[in-house]
């Protein structure tokens, strides 16, 4: 099953006999200062316009437990995410699509958590909300119960030694803006720079200018010539664990399963004890 699905699918499988449960997670990661302008709050952008029977989902409180020493955006609790996921009509036996504003990535993130709890069935709307054309509503909807339980392990979850040593062992991407990887800049973590033996590949490239993934053949080319090919494992990792879900869905999107490293930098440079390479080679 694809991984993504199109505005147009979408709005046929709406009408459809089981018609999907519709997970609206519209977030932005926010570098504002104090005094700055306020952070983005999804939950009103939700309650102005969203496709219908979409639910919210608040990224940093239910896809996503208090930032401290595992990173900015370690896992929820399993209790907690699977009592966020019925409350929002999540059940095993019906489809999810996940949207966001457009960037894909809190979408991916809250596809990369049902998929490694067990949900069999989720899907991403590719391009997001800016690629619907159909009509919106406004207000909450009150979705009936869903039954969804979580079971974690279905797909692959790395931590800070296994990301290290899948650096050696095969290939682990970073998903940051090459500049982050280098270690030119770092607006958000203690240092700027790399885990040693990682290879850059800035989720921002995955797609087109209209938000919208590469065909799979072109994201299959990218990743291979970027070392994900003859068989080694591929990890991703990124800031807090969020860009790299939506490097995790390209990669799926391309036919390559991939390990997540969801405390990704904010984690691993949290502890000085850990290596930390600088400049555009991976070591």
């Amino acid at each position: 099953m694809n991984a993504i699905i199109s505005a147009s699918d979408l709005a046929s499988a709406l009408a459809g006999p089981n018609p999907p449960v519709l997970l609206d997670v519209r977030w932005q990661l926010s570098l504002a200062k104090a005094g700055g302008e306020p952070p983005f709050d999804g939950r009103a952008a939700h309650e102005s316009g969203h496709i219908p029977g979409a639910v919210y989902v608040d990224l940093d409180r239910e896809l996503a437990s208090a930032p401290g020493s595992n990173g900015r955006h370690p896992l929820p609790g399993i209790e907690e995410f699977g009592a966020a996921m019925r409350r929002a009509g999540v059940s095993a036996g019906r489809p999810v699509v996940v949207y966001d504003g457009g960037q894909g990535w809190a979408a991916a993130r809250a596809w990369w958590l049902l998929r490694w709890t067990g949900h069999p069935d989720v899907r991403v709307l590719d391009g997001g909300l800016a690629a619907w054309e159909g009509p919106l509503e406004t207000g909450v909807p009150e979705p009936a119960q869903g039954d969804f339980s979580p079971a974690p392990g279905a797909v692959a979850l790395l931590d800070a030694d296994g990301a290290a040593a899948l650096a050696r062992s095969g290939v682990l991407f970073d998903a940051r803006a090459g500049e982050r990887y280098r270690g030119e800049v770092e607006p958000i973590d203690p240092v700027g720079g790399h885990i040693p033996g990682a290879v850059s590949a800035p989720t921002t490239e995955n797609v087109g200018p209209d938000g919208r993934f590469l065909p799979a053949a072109e994201l299959q080319a990218r990743f291979k010539a970027l070392g994900a090919a003859d068989g080694k494992d591929v990890g991703v990792y990124c800031g807090s664990g969020v860009s790299a879900a939506h490097e995790a869905l390209a990669l799926a999107v391309a036919g390559i399963p991939a390990a997540l490293y969801v405390g990704s930098w904010s984690e691993w440079s949290a502890d000085p004890s850990r290596p930390v390479a600088v400049g555009p080679d991976p070591q």
